[in-house]
């Protein structure tokens, strides 16, 4: 791999997150906007040499704003899904109170999706059919035409292979809100494009590495996290143009180099392996790390099943974060 310059840049006036949640959110009744990302608290926290890119947040508006249904189709008022990852859609498109029956265990809503999501009734990953029916539900999203049988309703079934982008507008449809789904995607890409530009993206390489319990794998374009790194305009070094993750080795170490490394761990043992390597000599001697340019961000956020309300978190990380350096 070619080693990045390791002249000091001058840091830019990056978008603050509370920019980017209020300009996704700048109007209550703008059924066009986005989900916002959620509010930063600024307490400082590291993990190993690195800090983290926003250690505590509140995700009270990670919600879009309330959407209708489009001009001649029928609205839903009862909504079940059977698998957590198609709540995030829901989210952005701002109707979750709709839902009322969620096929997942109790706590395993996504976090960033706030209160009023990881409040929805779950009831259980497998329901029995009558607690299933006893939800009413007039939609069922799903993945597997058997989970969300079991509901009756109308199911609808989405390609878990498709992209977020797809996943999030096949929600859309499905709940009568095809049109509404475009503009808000339409939007997102908007202000990823024009996040990019405020920061520089363009003259950037940067990074992704993940840790597990005893491995680390470098992070493709295919990836959720390198989805959003695109759509702002982020430039990737040529080792890590691929679509899909690699594998760390000591013949490809120096591979996850870049201006900077956004890390992230699986696990509390992927953590306490993901420090052993940050503070080795090998890790010290790239570009990236002599300079302090290494952050840690939210592994579940930045890899997890992904979609719009979790694109905006990713978002508002890249625009406080690319020209930020980790202290000493």
């Amino acid at each position: 791999m070619r080693f990045v310059s390791r002249r000091r840049r001058r840091p830019l006036f990056a978008i603050t997150a509370a920019a980017i949640a209020a300009s996704m959110l700048s109007a209550c009744g703008d059924s066009q906007s986005p989900p916002g990302e959620g509010t930063v608290i600024t307490t400082t926290t590291k993990i190993g040499p690195a800090n983290l890119v926003a250690p505590e947040r509140n995700f009270d508006r990670a919600c879009g704003a309330p959407s209708v249904a489009d001009p001649g189709r029928p609205d839903v008022d009862r909504i079940a899904v059977t698998d957590p990852a198609l709540l995030d859609p829901i989210c952005a498109l701002g109707i979750a109170p709709r839902v009322v029956a969620v096929a997942a265990a109790t706590g395993s809503i996504a976090r960033n999706l706030g209160r009023a999501v990881t409040s929805l009734p779950t009831i259980g990953v497998s329901p029995t059919p009558a607690a299933a029916r006893a939800a009413r539900a007039q939609v069922v999203l799903g993945y597997d035409a058997a989970r969300t049988a079991v509901f009756g309703g109308r199911s609808v079934i989405i390609d878990r292979r498709a992209r977020w982008q797809d996943q999030f507008q096949a929600v859309a449809d499905a709940l009568g809100r095809g049109d509404e789904g475009k503009k808000r995607l339409a939007t997102f890409a908007e202000l990823a494009r024009t996040t990019g530009l405020r920061i520089d993206a363009a003259h950037s390489q940067v990074g992704l590495v993940r840790f597990g319990e005893n491995d680390e794998t470098i992070e493709g374009t295919g990836s959720f996290a390198g989805s959003i790194l695109a759509a702002v305009g982020v430039q990737r070094p040529a080792s890590q143009r691929q679509p899909g993750p690699v594998a760390v080795t000591e013949g490809n170490f120096t591979d996850a180099d870049a201006d900077l490394i956004y890390v992230s761990f699986r696990s509390a043992a992927a953590q306490k392996h993901g420090v052993s390597v940050m503070k080795s000599d090998r890790w010290r001697d790239m570009g990236a790390p002599s300079w302090n340019r290494v952050l840690v961000v939210d592994d579940d956020i930045w890899y997890g099943t992904g979609g719009l309300a979790a694109a905006a978190v990713v978002l508002g990380d890249i625009g406080t974060s690319l020209n930020s350096f980790s202290t000493s």
